[in-house]
Formats: structure tokens, C-alpha cells, sequence
């Protein structure tokens, strides 16, 4: 556990973050391990299975058109004020093929090309994307699926807790809701948006007041190059923290003080094994993996607040720890990390871990909720638990009396 002078010293390094300094109380009194404990394994297998009554969601669909609107009505009950994007999205569709990748064998395992520079990483396995229909077995779904996409219109949704102290600053809390592969996009990334979901339940509880606001942002168009994501920034960020109407006391764009994304947070059963299975049960290891990019523009903010994100898993999460990585990379924080602290929350390293083949549902027809056991689920729940608890004292979050 940290220390109330951890916690003050890191007040000092993060910008406000001191409302949430000094006198951890007992469970009875402490309003975060409230809140984290409205979690809910069930309800958060739930989100995910609603999510699956769409296929992958890829864009440019029907299908993904129908989960947009799902999500909507789904915030909309949590009493979360809904607002969308939307854009035009002309790219040439991506013919999407296989990408091995051939690793070096070195003494001890294998050394290959990351971000961040080689790494030597043992067993090596290739990766890439199905796009092939005959590879999902399952007749319902390959014609669940079948549509292709097209370029056009799009759209995303997102929903705001408003604070009701200072209504002009704010966290992003965000996934990407579309998916790829043939399967259900249930790891990638149907569990980041259910946990966004999920925290957009807790948060706007009636008993719930936060001091700064709050934005739950559901990414279209992340799998063909973030497009959702640079979308709202092209459209918002000049906005941030002008009051509109003057003298409102309403900020349509809040300042942005952090981003955090989440991408994958199930599956962490370590690395392939030297005839390419994988082990059937979470690793002992397994961990919530908490990155930031060292080469971004706030780097140093960008660390202070991951690192503050695991001190607030080793307090609040009930299962899996977090460790921080610096390698965040191929996500939608991506865009943002220039212009805002900005983290990805997950279950890998994305580029040295899931890149050398740690997950083998990673846009595949296997990407199933069928796939996945309890103890997976229950590592994004923990992830949940860790950004729950964590933007519950970014914000100041109180219960009313």
C-alpha cells in the first residue's frame, strides 16, 4: 500500500490531483472503494454479451451502425448525457492479409523489432488479421458478419458526467467499440467498451457528485487507423474550456487534463510455448498492463499518471496487480498523447507482447465470448477496478449524503 506522503508527493507532480490527498479512512468512509465495489463481474460479462448480438461491429456496416445506437440507449439509462461525432470516412477499404512476422533466434529465446527498439522475448509466434469468412465455423455468425464496409457517413457516441465544481476541465475515459476478424470482437475490443460502459454506470449514479467532469467516448473507425479518435480532436480540441453560452457556466469541450484509452484487457496467458500453444489459464503473472509513449510530448505527465494509476490498482483492485509499460502504441491515446496526458490501459504491451503472437484471438474468428473463461473476464474487471478507482479521485468523487 502507498502512504498518505506518497500520495501528497504525487499531488504535487500531477495537476489536480491534491483533492484527493491525505486520510485513506476505512472501507465504510472511503467513497472510491464504494464506488469500485458497484462493479460487478456479471454485469460486466453482460455488457460484453450485449455487445456480441452485433458480430465484430466492423465500420462502415449495419451492424456496426446498430451497436452505435445499442451503446447510446445504454448510457442514456445511466442517466449519462449522450452527444456524437460524426464524419466522413473515404479511405479505400483495407484488403486486410496475414502479417507473419520472422523472428531471430538468439541464446535463450528470440530477438526481434518493437517499439521502443528489439527486445529479446522467447518464443515468437506470427500474427495478423483474418479477413477470410470461411475461417469462422460458425454459420449465424459468418452471415452475422458478412456484410462488407463501406465508405460514407460515420458516427460515435459518447456521454459526460458534468462537475459540479469545475464544469470546464475534464478526463476522457474511452475504448473502440468496432472490430475485425470474423468473430464477436469480444477481447478487441468489446471488453474496453464494456468497461467503459460499466464506469459510465458507477459514475452517474444519482448519489454520485464529482468535482471536475467526465467523458465516457465509445471510438468508431479505430481498426483501419484511429479515424474515430482524430475525428473528435479535429472537431473538439480547439473548443476546450470555452464557456458556450457566455456566461452559462456550460463548456461543451472541457479542458482536457488526461486521456485514458482501454484495448484489450482479458487475455494475458503469456508468451506462445515452443510448439505454439499457449497455456488454456491466465498466467501467474498476469497483470493489468498501464503504458504510456516515452517519446510523446507529456511523456513526464503522461508516466506520473500511469504510475498513479497503479498505486490506485494496489489499493482498490481485487485480483490482478498493474505494472507500467512505456511502449503505448497503436491505440486511439495515440492521437491524443501530443495534446494531452494520455495512457492506454490493457492486458499487453501491444507492440512487444501482443506483437510476438501472446494473443491468439487478436482479430481472429476465435475472438468469441465463448472463448474466455471467468478468471479472463475477471482481468478486465480488475482493470475496471483500477480506472474506476483512479478517475474517482482525479475528479473528486463523492457520495451525497
Amino acid at each position: 500500500m502507498r502512504s498518505n506522503l506518497l500520495i501528497g508527493a504525487v499531488c504535487g507532480l500531477i495537476t489536480a490531483l491534491c483533492p484527493l490527498a491525505f486520510g485513506q479512512g476505512t472501507a465504510a468512509d472511503d467513497p472510491v472503494r464504494v464506488l469500485v465495489g458497484r462493479l460487478d463481474l456479471e454485469r460486466y460479462k453482460a455488457t460484453i454479451k450485449g455487445l456480441t448480438e452485433f458480430g465484430d461491429r466492423r465500420q462502415g456496416t449495419d451492424r456496426n451502425r446498430a451497436a452505435v445506437d445499442w451503446i447510446e440507449r445504454q448510457l442514456k439509462s445511466f442517466g449519462c448525457n449522450t452527444g456524437r461525432i460524426k464524419y466522413e470516412y473515404n479511405a479505400p477499404q483495407p484488403q486486410w492479409r496475414p502479417q507473419s512476422r520472422v523472428p531471430i533466434p538468439v541464446a535463450g529465446g528470440e530477438i526481434r523489432a518493437g517499439a521502443g527498439g528489439a527486445r529479446i522475448r522467447g518464443i515468437a509466434m506470427p500474427t495478423g488479421v483474418n479477413d477470410a469468412p470461411e475461417a469462422q465455423p460458425d454459420a449465424k455468425l459468418r452471415e452475422l458478419n458478412s456484410q462488407p464496409s463501406a465508405t460514407g457517413a460515420r458516427e460515435e457516441v459518447y456521454c459526460t458526467k458534468i462537475g459540479a465544481t469545475r464544469p470546464d476541465e475534464m478526463y476522457i475515459i474511452s475504448a473502440h467499440m468496432d472490430g475485425i476478424g470474423w468473430g464477436e470482437a469480444v477481447d478487441d475490443n468489446g471488453s474496453g467498451t464494456a468497461l467503459v460502459m460499466e464506469l459510465a454506470r458507477v459514475l452517474n449514479s444519482p448519489d454520485v457528485r464529482t468535482e471536475r467532469s467526465i467523458r465516457f467516448a465509445l471510438w468508431n473507425n479505430e481498426e483501419t487507423g484511429l479515424h474515430g479518435a482524430r475525428a473528435y480532436i479535429a472537431q473538439r480540441a480547439a473548443l476546450q474550456g470555452i464557456e458556450n453560452p457566455p456566461g452559462s457556466g456550460r463548456y461543451p469541450e472541457p479542458k482536457w487534463l488526461g486521456m485514458i484509452q482501454h484495448d484489450m484487457v482479458l487475455f494475458d496467458h503469456g508468451m506462445p510455448r515452443a510448439d505454439g500453444t499457449l497455456s488454456p489459464e491466465q498466467r501467474p503473472e498476469a497483470d493489468v498492463n498501464v503504458e504510456f509513449q516515452s517519446t510523446a510530448k507529456f511523456a513526464d505527465q503522461a508516466m506520473r499518471l500511469a504510475f498513479f494509476f497503479r498505486d490506485a490498482n494496489e489499493k482498490y483492485a481485487t485480483d490482478y496487480p498493474a505494472a507500467v509499460g512505456h511502449h503505448m502504441t497503436n491505440t486511439d491515446s495515440t492521437p491524443f498523447m501530443d495534446l494531452v496526458p494520455a495512457i492506454s490501459v490493457r492486458e499487453h504491451e501491444r507492440g512487444m507482447q501482443i506483437g510476438a503472437g501472446w494473443n491468439p484471438h487478436w482479430h481472429q474468428p476465435t475472438d468469441r465470448y465463448s472463448t474466455y473463461s471467468d478468471k479472463d473476464f475477471r482481468l478486465g474487471l480488475n482493470a475496471a477496478q483500477t480506472t474506476l478507482a483512479a478517475t474517482a479521485q482525479l475528479t473528486g468523487a463523492a457520495l451525497k449524503k
